[in-house]
């Protein structure tokens, strides 16, 4: 017994720095690639809310949808973002990189950031106005010279008059409880559900493997693609990429929602104010209409660049200060 008590003890080999560094960092996570985990959550959104969620409404309300009760399609939309928007992107989160807190950041921001970008979307929002005014005036120019985009801008219409009537039905509203429906159904529920799987966990994923002005033109592009808008794809891809501009700059996920909500919500009133004629007409049938919407254009462009630039003065100086 003494004996074996006066053994050397048998040591493990010591290790290499390499070797240690792997031992105290090592994880499971990611269990898929980041981008392969982006495009999970991608094709979710797109089949599990879009055709998924569209597929359960025609069940329930049947094909004539014009005839469904409004109220019901707009507790559809709503239990639709949450059940297959929402909830994936937490579950994908917390299932591919095994903590949700690292995904989906909510960080409050402070008085000054949020005002910057606050400022940014109230500008942003009548440029990009603007812009579809130019953009269905050439369109209109080039489709009576060409048989071949006058067959496509034929398809686009069809398209875009489905959507109209379709976010028509769900935005009008008779007294101040369908209002408020309306707000919640339109401008506070996709503000969440689509941050928190968009900018949230999607440019994330795109995050860990691109730099972080791809992953958020990635995520912007598949943003403006989700909404089915054939003419407003390029202003919802700047607004995307501004989103994601927001997250990515404030590391959270509360300054892009706020953003969404006031875009949608700015939306929402102007219906309430104008109707749904002004809102939704985005055709120039003149020039002089056209020289004006070019410049209010370039001014607001120009406004919109000063204020994008003193935004990232700002962080630069922040990043300053916490580097001294």
């Amino acid at each position: 017994m003494d004996e074996l008590n006066n053994q050397p003890e048998q040591t493990e080999p010591e290790k290499s720095g390499e070797q240690k560094l792997l031992a105290e960092t090592y994880s499971p996570y990611p269990l898929i690639s980041p981008v392969a985990a982006a495009f999970l959550g991608l094709i979710g959104g797109f089949i599990l809310y879009q055709f998924l969620g569209g597929l359960m409404t025609l069940l329930i309300f049947g094909f004539d949808i014009e005839a469904a009760p409004v109220n019901g399609l707009r507790f559809m939309t709503i239990v639709g973002q949450i059940l297959f928007i929402f909830l994936p992107a937490i579950l994908f989160s917390k299932w591919i990189y095994g903590d949700v807190s690292k995904i989906i950041s909510l960080k409050l921001p402070n008085w000054r950031e949020t005002t910057l970008f606050v400022l940014g979307i109230i500008i942003l929002t009548p440029l990009l106005q603007s812009y579809l005014y130019i953009q269905n005036y050439f369109i209109e120019q080039w489709a009576e010279v060409s048989p071949f985009i006058n067959s496509i801008k034929f398809l686009l219409d069809s398209l875009n008059e489905l959507i109209e009537k379709t976010f028509g039905n769900l935005i009008r509203a008779d007294n101040i409880a369908e209002m408020i429906l309306v707000i919640i159904t339109i401008s506070i529920v996709p503000a969440i559900c689509e941050e928190v799987m968009f900018r949230g966990y999607i440019q994330r994923s795109f995050g860990f493997r691109f730099k972080p002005h791809i992953a958020a033109i990635l995520t912007a592009i598949f943003f403006a693609l989700y909404h089915f808008n054939p003419y407003g794809l390029i202003p919802l891809a700047i607004i995307g990429f501004y989103l994601g501009f927001a997250a990515y700059a404030s590391q959270s996920l509360v300054l892009p929602i706020i953003i969404h909500f006031l875009n949608n919500f700015f939306a929402v009133m102007l219906y309430f104010i104008i109707g749904d004629d002004e809102l939704f007409k985005s055709t120039v049938t003149d020039a002089e209409t056209l020289d004006v919407n070019i410049l209010y254009f370039f001014i607001l462009l120009f406004m919109f660049g000063a204020l994008m630039f003193f935004i990232r003065t700002y962080y630069k100086k922040i990043k300053t200060t916490l580097e001294v």
